[in-house]
């Protein structure tokens, strides 16, 4: 279904997918800037949480779709972002939250999920940490979960595997054979990806809140 948020800039277009009375996480997906919530990285990162019983909320950044406002150089998304956040956790206020992020939306949700305490899990898809800043990850000794591309093009494999190095347990990162920063010819398997990272995990409901 589709509903919308409240940003700062004003409204912002989502979506909520569920397929569960009582969903084991609400997951908030940050997508790439400039993208939109239906693009196929999104789509089938949503259909592995999915699998996995989560309620997830996917939305369109200000300016994007029909969300109102003018995109801005990040610091406008992010604000959509953490709105949005805000209005998940009001909806499934006994639910735990996952942060989610593909491109630069990984810098966003692993960020936020780094410094909300109410957030049990971060995952991250297509990593820029060549482009961004994303040590408060690896202080915040929280689970993450990282999907990468071998052959993305926007940040080298090797980057991220360093990065990995830093992350506290419980960790994973999958590498998926082949596939670019854009998954072209390899979105299908990020369901997959998804599903098996996650597979098992059981979420922290007693986490504090903000």
């Amino acid at each position: 279904m589709t509903f919308d948020v409240t940003g700062p800039a004003g409204r912002l277009e989502a979506r909520l997918d569920v397929n569960t009375e009582s969903p084991v996480a609400i997951a908030v997906i940050a997508g790439e800037h400039g993208g939109t919530m239906q693009s196929r990285v999104l789509h089938n990162v949503t259909l592995g949480l999915l699998r996995l019983d989560c309620a997830v909320i996917r939305f369109n950044y200000r300016g994007t779709g029909t969300s109102d406002g003018e995109p801005t150089n990040g610091d406008g998304e992010l604000e959509d972002y953490l709105a949005v956040l805000k209005t998940a956790h009001a909806r499934f206020p006994t639910t735990p939250v996952w942060t989610v992020g593909y491109s630069f939306g990984s810098y966003l949700a692993l960020g936020v999920g780094a410094r909300t305490r109410s957030v049990a899990l971060m995952l991250g898809i297509g990593l820029l940490v060549e482009d961004y800043d994303y040590d408060l990850v690896s202080e915040a000794a929280k689970p993450t979960f990282i999907v990468h591309g071998e052959a993305d093009e926007r940040c080298a494999l090797n980057a991220v595997r360093r990065f990995y190095a830093t992350l506290s347990e419980p960790r994973e990162l999958i590498v998926i054979d082949g596939a670019d920063h854009a998954f072209d010819g390899h979105a299908s398997e990020l369901a997959d990806a998804v599903e098996d990272l996650l597979a098992g995990f059981e979420p922290d409901s007693g986490l504090p809140q903000d």
